[in-house]
């Protein structure tokens, strides 16, 4: 029996642990010879959620692994006490390997020590532009990873990468300095909780319009007149909107010219983006362009999750378009666009200002990439592979009216 000193806990468990009843069912199937998987399955758990119970819990008292469920409930509670004494704050060698590998000093071929910039600590994130603290700065997951490579057959050298998040970010389990965070790749200071990551949802987004929902021919690439779009990007937060068709890789370029008063005038809040590719300047530029085309090649635009698309609505409304969008994290499901964007900073590199580039150029630049031959088009061009679409389409309309 376990010790009286451990009793049932009076907080009722979460759905996320396994209850006294589930273990006692572990117990049975195991004894009646079902597998963990077969056991997982009937429980409506994990079967790594099983094997590790089965590991973790089994009583060990025969020599065996023998599982009993009043047995594993005892070690279940006795391993949810707290608070524990903290991994780091225990092995002074564990902890300085993590120190090492976290904010060790960056140290030339020659072994002389690179001290970088002088960065003085504010108990903040860093800001944008400014310099960081140079370090060895492994990810805690690297170092909990190499650590069994360095110590095989030491097993007091192990954590894992979460206690070594837990002793950054959490002072309570103070083993690290809170001052290490800035070794962190991401350099925050304060960890951003799941919950609120959760929440960040872009109020413009419905079920309805996402790429789910999207038509079966603009996925096969049957029929031309379906689109994806985006901005490339360039400095002091210029822009310039992209359009593929997805058959015939036919590009369109979209002129976004900053406001009046950009980099004057200071933004009023929930007014236009000076920059010029807030939603309104992007609606009115995707609608000039599109509107152009007949109407059997408007048939649907795929779009990111970015907030200047916010006015998708409208722009179904004015420019005749269904507006489907990604899933967050996912440009491949814009694959065509992406490709393109490529493409056009052999014209637009990175780090240039591409407000210094008018409509006519832009233009230009859109009629050289359209009349250069594709492999993926049988070595035609998108203006001709487009051409010979709408030649087929009208022979087809004067075919059924005849």
């Amino acid at each position: 029996m376990p010790p009286s000193k451990f009793r049932s806990s009076a907080k009722p468990l979460s759905g996320r642990y396994l209850s006294f009843a589930e273990r006692e069912e572990i117990a049975l199937l195991r004894v009646q010879g079902y597998s963990i998987q077969e056991v997982a399955r009937r429980l409506g758990r994990a079967a790594s959620t099983i094997s590790r119970e089965l590991r973790r819990n089994a009583a060990t008292r025969s020599g065996g692994l023998e599982y009993r469920a009043t047995t594993a409930q005892w070690h279940a509670e006795r391993s949810a006490r707290r608070p524990k004494p903290a991994t780091l704050a225990l092995n002074m060698a564990l902890r300085a390997y993590v120190e090492e590998r976290l904010a060790g000093v960056v140290v030339a071929p020659g072994g002389t020590p690179v001290p970088g910039p002088a960065v003085r600590w504010k108990s903040r994130r860093h800001g944008p532009r400014q310099d960081r603290r140079w370090a060895n700065a492994w990810s805690p997951q690297q170092i909990a990873r190499r650590l069994p490579v360095d110590f095989p057959d030491d097993e007091t050298m192990r954590i894992s990468h979460e206690a070594i998040y837990q002793s950054l970010f959490v002072q309570g389990r103070g083993a690290l300095r809170r001052e290490l965070t800035a070794c962190l790749r991401s350099g925050r200071a304060l960890r951003t909780p799941r919950a609120r990551t959760r929440r960040r949802r872009k109020t413009f987004l419905s079920p309805e319009i996402m790429i789910s929902q999207r038509p079966a021919e603009a996925a096969d690439r049957a029929v031309p007149g379906h689109w994806e779009g985006d901005l490339i990007l360039g400095l002091g937060s210029s822009a310039i909107g992209t359009l593929v068709e997805r058959t015939t890789r036919f590009t369109l370029l979209l002129h976004l010219p900053r406001m009046t008063g950009h980099g004057r005038e200071a933004r009023v809040k929930n007014g236009p983006a000076l920059a010029g590719h807030g939603a309104e300047a992007v609606r009115d530029a995707i609608t000039r362009s599109i509107i152009t085309l007949p109407e059997e090649l408007r048939r649907s635009l795929t779009w990111d999750q970015g907030a200047e698309m916010a006015q998708h609505a409208r722009l179904k409304i004015d420019a005749g378009v269904e507006v489907y969008f990604c899933d967050p994290h996912s440009p491949w499901q814009r694959g065509t666009n992406e490709n393109t964007n490529g493409l056009l900073r052999q014209y637009f590199p990175k780090g240039t200002d591409l407000s210094v580039h008018g409509a006519e150029e832009i233009t230009a630049v859109a009629a050289a990439l359209n009349s250069r031959p594709r492999k993926t088009l049988d070595w035609k061009t998108p203006a001709e592979t487009l051409d010979h679409s709408l030649l087929s389409a009208n022979k087809d309309r004067v075919a059924t009216t005849t």
